[in-house]
């Protein structure tokens, strides 16, 4: 567990390289540290992914800072923003990581979100890949305050709004219950990521408070404070735990004024509303 609190991650997010005037993850390579991929044309179907971060040395990293109980988090999304994936490689002694991605044909941009030992804080380097075959992309969801995952529901609350600081909150339900007994999941109760749409613009937030505070509750709200950096649309993917199982909520958000909106519970769900990893997705690649 690192020393960050969510909401310290997100005072940084606001003033550093993931918030305010340009998201990360737009550039492969920042203040001499870039994403090499071992190949950038892959397969389709579940494939072996293997990269480097060098540094400015041009050496390959070896050493990290741990954020959020892990010292490399991967993200996988199709340009179209369909198969996002949330992986956690791992690095063998001379800086090389591996892990598997589920890949379908199209265009494909991977982050490598990190903090290098003796950088003064986190990166997100962003890289495109191209997998094989007949590209069928689909179109943008439409905005929703509500995704559906199997018999679970998470509803949202608050808007992202350009240039300030704004508190989302994630409220989990099962077959109209709440749930009130979400597990950790690296080192939080849940874990979100925001894509502006278009350029898929990087924005990492983390919940306020964290398991074990004697303050946050395990459900069924999930507090984030996020900052978006422009206006526009936004996809948002949030990694939650229960029973043993993680799992995706997806959602469509533009931006707003400070006005508030309507509850979630108002709107309709997606037709794409997220997903169920089983016991197969994240844990493997732990």
């Amino acid at each position: 567990m690192n020393n960050h609190s969510g909401h310290d991650h997100g005072a940084h997010a606001a003033h550093g390289g993931h918030g305010g005037a340009r998201p990360g993850g737009l550039s492969v390579s920042e203040h001499g540290y870039a994403l090499e991929l071992d190949a950038t044309i892959l397969a389709a179907g579940v494939q072996p992914i293997s990269f480097k971060v060098t540094g400015p040395d041009g050496q390959a990293v070896t050493e990290f800072v741990p954020e959020h109980e892990k010292e490399l988090h991967f993200i996988a999304v199709r340009r179209d923003t369909a198969g996002f994936q949330h992986v956690h490689p791992v690095r063998d002694e001379k800086g090389t990581w591996s892990t598997e991605l589920t890949l379908e044909p199209g265009d494909w941009r991977f982050y490598a979100d990190i903090h290098p030992a003796g950088h003064d804080g986190t990166l997100t380097l962003g890289i495109d890949a191209a997998v094989a075959g007949p590209y069928d992309p689909r179109p943008l969801p439409e905005a929703s305050r509500l995704a559906r995952i199997g018999e679970y529901t998470v509803a949202l609350d608050g808007d992202l709004v350009p240039g300030e600081a704004s508190e989302l909150t994630l409220t989990v339900g099962r077959n109209g219950h709440p749930v009130t007994d979400l597990q950790p999941y690296l080192a939080a109760y849940g874990h979100l990521v925001a894509l502006r749409v278009g350029d898929l613009g990087y924005l990492h937030v983390h919940p306020e408070g964290e398991p074990g505070d004697g303050v946050t509750a395990p459900g069924p709200d999930i507090a984030f404070m996020a900052v978006a950096p422009s206006a526009g649309t936004y996809r948002l993917f949030l990694d939650f735990q229960h029973e043993g199982v993680v799992r995706t909520a997806e959602f469509t958000v533009r931006t707003t004024s400070a006005t508030p909106r309507p509850h979630a519970a108002a709107h309709a769900a997606p037709e794409h509303g997220g997903h169920d990893h089983g016991h197969h997705g994240h844990h493997a690649h732990h």
